[in-house]
């Protein structure tokens, strides 16, 4: 790969678009489990849910800081690192992101302060009308900023004029053909990653034999509620599939390690891809799967990746790779979704141990399997900004390379000094736990200590 301006230009991006997606994926879920909290805690007048909305609040108003910082820089990129790009297609993309700042960020800044410091100054239902219009702002973001990348993906609503992409049609152009699926996708996506969250805090507390009957609560509601939202995201991601199966074939092509067009393609479970040979060396393989995933045909013809030139295509391995890490996660979180559901029919959810453990080491999951998607989305675009339309590198600014080669740089040791800061925090709140309840949530009937031999130990 040769290393240009172009190139240092997209890794800058992407490593800071990278860095931001973690804290919004995170705090949309939270947002919507926060509401859940409050409704059901106005709805039953049980002190755990009022104790549970104050903990998890702190770690969105912590997560929803990083967001915001992570997030400035990104726009000053659009217009350092690719003028050109944001020169042809200002009118059409420029818009979206102004429509996500009047709309979703004004709400959630004009209501933010309400969730976090109203607690004891305004009524329980005005607090909680706060916080349902954060976690509408959070969701009307999220939909501005899909629509606007999947309008990359799939371009609609438009005509050019003098190199400029004019809309003819907005509702075509929010409404693009990618965007609907994606959306939900990248929705279901956050609540499933702050489901395992949750899950990962409170399986913790559990081993620790602390705020117990708070870390029930949330405990087997969140893996209750991830049991629905994996299911639901598997068929999302069938649709998604369809979608770019439809829109990007070539995109399929990667994801799947298809070289040449075949009808009833195989599924590749493994391999690796070998673009100077076009093959995948010690690939193993389902026949016809690919072709039933992508067209639900087992015969259904899928186009490959030699179907046009090498400067066309994808880099394969990376889309590869990344679809497998994001669908495996998926799957892994499916099967513990169903082995809490066992777990609970036998009465064992709080008290198989090793399962406990499991949870705690599989908390970032989420995030992981989101940055995977992520990337198998941007990946398989390119070589495009626009798909079919304008090459990344013709949307790219013509900048000294040394120059963004050091704002790299420092970007990474920036933005590792202030994770690192973030973390600290994140994991002295969680130390610190609930402490509202603590004393009576450890006495409740149903909060039996199922590790007492830990707190013998201890003493």
């Amino acid at each position: 790969m040769y290393i240009d301006t172009t190139l240092l230009s997209r890794a800058q991006f992407g490593f800071t678009i990278g860095f931001h997606i973690l804290f919004p994926t995170l705090n949309i879920g939270l947002a919507i489990f926060l509401s859940c909290m409050e409704a059901l805690w106005l709805k039953t007048k049980n002190p755990v849910y009022l104790t549970i909305c104050k903990f998890w609040t702190k770690i969105f108003a912590l997560t929803f800081g990083m967001g915001v910082v992570s997030g400035i820089v990104m726009s000053y990129e659009l217009g350092t690192n690719f003028g050109p790009f944001i020169l042809a297609v200002g009118s059409v993309l420029g818009s979206l992101f102004a429509y996500e700042v009047l709309s979703a960020f004004f709400l959630e800044a004009g209501f933010l302060g309400v969730m976090l410091f109203g607690w004891n100054k305004v009524g329980k239902k005005l607090h909680f009308c706060a916080t349902l219009f954060v976690t509408i702002g959070t969701i009307i973001s999220a939909f501005w900023i899909m629509s606007a990348n999947s309008w990359m993906q799939t371009p609609a609503g438009y005509h050019i004029e003098a190199g400029r992409y004019v809309v003819d049609n907005w509702w075509a152009v929010i409404f693009n053909p990618a965007f609907v699926p994606r959306f939900l996708h990248m929705l279901m996506a956050s609540m499933v990653t702050c489901c395992f969250v949750v899950a990962g805090v409170s399986a913790w507390y559990l081993l620790e034999n602390r705020g117990l009957a708070i870390a029930k609560k949330c405990f087997s509601l969140v893996m209750g509620a991830a049991l629905i939202l994996t299911f639901a995201q598997v068929l999302l991601g069938d649709r998604v599939g369809l979608e770019v199966q439809q829109y990007q074939p070539l995109k399929t092509a990667a994801m799947e390690g298809l070289w040449h067009t075949t009808k009833g393609a195989p599924l590749v479970l493994f391999g690796i891809p070998d673009s100077k040979t076009e093959t995948n060396r010690y690939a193993l393989a389902i026949p016809k799967g690919a072709s039933f995933i992508n067209t639900h045909h087992w015969n259904g013809e899928l186009i490959g990746l030699t179907s046009v030139p090498a400067d066309q295509r994808p880099l394969v391995s990376n889309v590869f790779f990344s679809f497998r890490v994001m669908v495996g996660i998926g799957f892994l979180m499916l099967a513990m979704a169903v082995y809490a559901l066992w777990l609970r029919w036998h009465k064992q959810l709080f008290t198989k141990s090793w399962f406990l453990h499991l949870c705690v080491w599989t908390t970032p999951l989420g995030f992981i399997s989101t940055i995977a998607g992520w990337l198998t989305a941007e990946y398989g675009r390119q070589p495009w900004i626009v798909y079919g339309l304008m090459r990344t590198a013709q949307g790219a600014s013509q900048v000294p390379m040394n120059q963004v080669l050091t704002s790299l740089i420092l970007f990474i040791i920036v933005y590792g000094i202030v994770f690192s800061f973030y973390l600290v925090y994140l994991f002295k709140v969680i130390r610190k736990g609930p402490d509202d309840l603590a004393i009576s949530a450890d006495m409740s009937v149903d909060a039996q200590p199922p590790f007492t031999y830990m707190r013998a130990e201890t003493k």
